[in-house]
């Protein structure tokens, strides 16, 4: 069940998700908290504006409780105590402004206390496309075998996620966690993804979505509409799934 938390425009939607994440993580990490109960939190990042801005909001967040500092103690995320992943990633070097790993890390990674060793990028160019989907497969079995505290989403006009598009095989794949995606129709046409399979392995999924060339797929996520023809449907937590909606994007419903 898709539970909606409507907002005004993106700015909110940015501040409220920021705050819950930020309750979300911290509970993640208290002693024995988190999916694999050592109190690791375990996140899948996404690109996009909404997703973007949601990590800028988490750096200043960040930034703002270190000024702070033990006087006046603020709820805040030990980034020692994360691991990081990516819904998806185009086959770009890590430094060219498509790449989803660049962005996060330009936007949160590089301004918070996180170790190398806990940002789990895809390492495109170094393998062919097949075998780099069955390593960041093996990255995930090695660092998060029992899934993900939460999985952030954006999601397009037409649906998709991830890059996971209408239609598409990879939207279809049922097993594999990882899977390659030559066809992408918004450039560039190499990927690689997280399937449905993957994201369903998280405790929480969260769609942050603004924009009003969405509301007609917000419509048919809020509806439960087959993931085929929108793939966001099929993006389902364990115990938790909310659809954050700008008033834009929730012309429809």
């Amino acid at each position: 069940m898709v539970n909606i938390i409507r907002v005004r425009d993106q700015k909110e939607l940015i501040n409220t998700a920021a705050l819950r994440f930020t309750d979300a993580i911290v509970a993640a990490q208290n002693p024995g908290g988190g999916v694999h109960g050592d109190g690791v939190a375990r996140v899948v990042l996404t690109g996009g504006g909404a997703g973007i801005g949601l990590l800028r909001q988490l750096a200043d967040l960040d930034y703002a409780a270190r000024r702070q500092g033990d006087q006046f103690p603020a709820l805040s995320v030990d980034w020692s105590r994360v691991h990081v992943f990516f819904g998806d990633e185009r086959n770009v070097p890590v430094d060219h402004p498509d790449s989803n790993e660049g962005q996060a890390r330009e936007a949160l990674l590089n301004h918070v206390g996180i170790p190398e060793a806990n940002i789990h990028g895809y390492g495109l160019g170094a393998l062919p496309m097949e075998e780099a989907a069955r390593a960041y497969a093996e990255t995930l079995s090695e660092h998060a075998p029992h899934g993900f505290d939460l999985h952030l989403l954006g999601m397009g006009g037409e649906g998709h996620i991830n890059s996971l598009f209408p239609h598409s095989a990879a939207t279809a794949e049922a097993e594999r966690l990882v899977t390659v995606v030559n066809d992408s129709p918004k450039p560039p046409a190499e990927r690689l993804t997280l399937t449905l399979p993957a994201i369903r392995r998280a405790k929480r999924v969260w769609l942050l979505v603004s924009g009003a060339e969405k509301a007609e797929a917000a419509k048919h996520v809020a509806d439960g509409s087959p993931a085929a023809d929108w793939p966001a449907s099929g993006a389902q937590g364990a115990e938790e799934t909310l659809l954050f909606l700008a008033e834009d994007a929730a012309a429809l419903l």
